[in-house]
């Protein structure tokens, strides 16, 4: 590992999130005082779906699937702290570095997936969730859950920027999901071809501005330690 993206992670490791609400994502509200977002897909019917589906989250395939590296990669846990990193394709931009801390997961019959929140040196403070439910009906869904608000003066001056990467990277994670699903094991009926999908509703003071959006320049060269 590069002595600086290690400097990095060890820093991470030593904070603590830059939020009070730490695993809000998991209760029926978001905190007040924070832009909201949910937006959610149907992926398909049954127990083999939701665990396919569950796997793929768990093991940060939104993030992987939409261009993200995850360091130190290994299956979301919680307590785990991981640096995502992203380099813009065909540009010659540094790597940018997103330190953030796994805040809950959950493997259960009728629901996996996880949160992680943000940590300092992030331009935001918050949490994003990813969940793959099963209902009563054994129809499955997945969703992406977040709440955030600006903690630096520099993202306020970006926000249209930072509000159009938010809202990239979720149609990239319910794709990226969907896509998964409809795997090679079932090529013929792609999930998201035809999925009914819930649209966005931002709520608070503006839409969340980019949990996952490139924010802080890192020297680190390439080379993510992730499988897909």
């Amino acid at each position: 590992m590069p002595a600086d993206l290690a400097q990095i992670l060890a820093s991470a490791r030593a904070a603590s999130p830059n939020y009070p609400e730490v695993g809000a994502t998991l209760g029926p509200r978001l905190p007040a005082g924070y832009a909201q977002l949910r937006r959610r897909i149907h992926l398909g019917h049954g127990r083999a779906v939701l665990e396919r589906a569950g796997r793929y989250v768990l093991g940060w395939g939104c993030q992987l699937g939409t261009g993200f590296a995850v360091h130190p990669y290994a299956p979301a846990e919680e307590g785990a702290t991981v640096l995502l990193r992203l380099s813009p394709p065909r540009l010659r931009w540094p790597r940018v570095v997103i330190p953030c801390r796994v805040v809950w997961t959950v493997d259960e019959p009728d629901r996996i997936g996880f949160a992680y929140g943000t940590l300092p040196g992030h331009p935001e403070c918050g949490e994003e969730a990813f969940l793959v439910s099963m209902d009563a009906a054994g129809e499955v869904w997945f969703e992406v859950t977040a709440f955030a608000r600006l903690a630096a003066w520099y993202a306020r001056l970006g926000r249209p920027v930072a509000v159009l990467c938010q809202y990239l990277a979720i149609e990239g994670y319910l794709a990226a999901v969907a896509t998964a699903v409809a795997g090679p094991d079932d090529p013929a009926e792609p999930v998201h071809a035809a999925a009914p999908t819930e649209p966005v509703h931002p709520s608070g003071p503006t839409a969340p501005t980019g949990l996952t959006a490139p924010v802080r320049p890192a020297d680190a060269p390439g080379g993510a330690a992730a499988a897909g």
